[in-house]
C-alpha cells in the first residue's frame, strides 16, 4: 500500500502478532491496538498481563510506539496488515532489533490446541549457566492443551509473565515488556528439563534441572548484608532537582525508612515500584518513608533525572527518589561500600526508627510468580509492622 505525503496511514485496531528477530531466533508476542477519536493506545500482552502504551504517534506511513517508562520504542512502516520496522533502544543503538507484526493473528508460537505431545506443567529445581558463572532458579509452569504459562524465579528477580506453546515436543516461552525481550526453549526427558535462554541482542544462557514439587530458592534476606563493623547505611545523593539527600535528614527522623535500589530500565523494579506506590499511599501516615535510589543507564544526571521523573509522573509514584549512579552492579556497590555487594536490581533495605539496618531483601518476586508474590507481600508487611512496633529511639540518629 502506497501512502502519499499528504496522507496518514491507518493503524488497524484489534489484535496484532509481533515478532522480534534476535540471535537467529523469532521472539513472538501479541498486542492490542485501540483508538479513541485520533488517539491510539497499545496494550502489550504477556499471559494475563496487559501493559499500556499510551504514547503512540502515526505520521505518514509510519508509527512510533514509545514503550511506556523505558527509553525504547517500536518504529515501523504501516503496510496494510503488516508493520515492518525496528525495536529501538535509544540508550544503546547497537542493541536495536528487527521487528515485524501481522494484523489479526492472536497466538504465540502456534495456534492453541487441546492436544500436546509433552506435559511440562509443574515446579522445577534448575540451574542457569552463563559464560562466566551459574545461578539457581525455580521454574513454575501451568499447561492447558499446548498452551503454557509461568515463569522462572532467580536470586535477582523473576522473568515475569512468560507465555508460549508446546511445539512438537519442545517448550517455547517468550515475554516482551517493552525493554527486555526474553525467549526460552526447553525439552523434557522424564523429569529432567534442559533448555536455552536468549535475551536481547546477544545474551545466551543454558539451564537444566529436574521436576521437583519441593523446589526452593535461596533465602532472599541472606544474600546482601552489611559488612562487619557497620550497622547503618550512609550516603549523600542528589534528588531529582539536584538537592542533596541523606538517610539522616529530618524528614526520616524517628521513622521506618525503606530504601529501594532500582532503575527505570528494570521491569522487576517497575513491578516493585507499582507495589510500593500502592502500599505507601495506604501506609505513609503510619510513620514510614520510602526512598528510591535510582541507578540509570547513563552517567548523566539530567538524563537519569528525566527518566525517573517520567516514571514518577506516569505512574503517580508518591514517594521520593535520588540519583545514585549507573546500572553497573560493581559501580553501584562502590556507592554503598557498607554492603557486601549489590547483587540485584531491585534490592530493598529496611531501616528501623533508630537508623539501623534491620533487613535487606535481594530481588523481587513479582505478580507473575503467583504464590511467591503473595509470600513477598506478607513478609514485607510483617517486617514493617515489627519495625513500627519497636520503641521510639531515645536519642536522635
Amino acid at each position: 500500500m502506497i501512502i502519499s505525503c499528504s496522507q496518514t496511514a491507518d493503524l488497524k485496531t484489534g489484535t496484532w502478532r509481533g515478532v522480534i528477530r534476535m540471535q537467529e531466533q523469532d521472539l513472538p508476542f501479541t498486542f492490542d491496538v485501540e483508538k479513541t477519536n485520533e488517539d491510539y493506545r497499545v496494550y502489550l500482552k504477556n499471559a494475563s498481563e496487559r501493559l499500556l502504551l499510551d504514547e503512540v504517534s502515526v505520521a505518514g506511513d509510519s508509527v512510533k510506539i514509545v514503550l511506556h517508562v523505558f527509553d525504547a520504542e517500536l518504529r515501523a512502516r504501516i503496510e496494510g496488515n503488516v508493520l515492518d520496522g525496528t525495536f529501538v533502544k535509544n540508550y544503546a543503538p547497537g542493541g536495536n532489533l528487527p521487528f515485524r507484526a501481522t494484523f489479526g493473528d492472536d497466538y504465540r508460537f502456534i495456534p492453541k490446541s487441546p492436544d500436546a505431545a509433552v506435559n511440562f506443567a509443574g515446579k522445577y529445581q534448575l540451574t542457569f549457566q552463563t559464560s562466566k558463572d551459574s545461578y539457581p532458579s525455580v521454574g513454575i509452569f501451568e499447561q492447558q492443551g499446548n498452551t503454557v504459562t509461568g515463569t522462572f524465579l532467580t536470586p535477582t528477580g523473576d522473568y515475569r509473565y512468560l507465555e508460549g506453546n508446546v511445539v512438537n515436543d519442545e517448550l517455547r516461552l517468550s515475554a516482551y515488556d517493552g525493554n527486555h525481550a526474553f525467549l526460552f526453549t526447553a525439552t523434557l526427558a522424564g523429569d529432567s528439563l534442559r533448555g536455552h535462554f536468549y535475551s536481547g541482542h546477544a545474551s545466551h544462557e543454558t539451564f537444566s534441572g529436574i521436576r521437583n514439587a519441593n523446589a526452593v530458592m535461596p533465602d532472599a534476606e541472606s544474600l546482601t548484608y552489611l559488612k562487619e563493623g557497620f550497622d547503618k547505611i550512609d550516603f549523600t545523593f542528589p534528588d531529582l532537582e539536584g538537592k542533596p539527600v541523606t538517610p539522616g535528614d529530618a524528614r526520616f527522623q524517628d521513622k521506618v525508612l525503606i530504601l529501594q535500589i532500582f532503575g527505570t530500565w528494570c521491569p522487576n523494579c517497575m513491578d516493585e515500584t507499582k507495589f510500593l506506590s500502592q502500599w505507601y499511599a495506604s501506609n505513609s501516615s503510619r510513620g514510614v518513608e520510602i526512598l528510591g535510589l535510582a541507578y540509570e543507564r547513563k552517567d548523566d544526571f539530567a538524563y537519569a533525572s528525566d527518566r525517573v521523573k517520567k516514571m514518577k509522573a506516569k505512574w503517580n509514584v508518591p514517594y521520593h527518589f535520588v540519583i545514585a549512579g549507573v546500572n553497573d552492579k560493581e559501580k553501584a556497590a562502590a556507592t554503598l561500600p557498607m554492603l557486601n555487594n549489590v547483587l540485584a536490581f531491585p534490592t530493598t533495605i529496611f531501616i528501623g526508627r533508630d537508623g539501623k539496618v534491620k533487613h535487606i531483601h535481594t530481588g523481587f518476586s513479582g505478580p507473575g510468580t503467583g504464590l511467591y508474590y503473595e509470600q513477598f507481600v506478607q513478609r514485607f508487611n510483617e517486617i514493617v509492622n515489627d519495625l513500627l512496633a519497636s520503641p521510639q529511639p531515645d536519642v536522635a540518629r
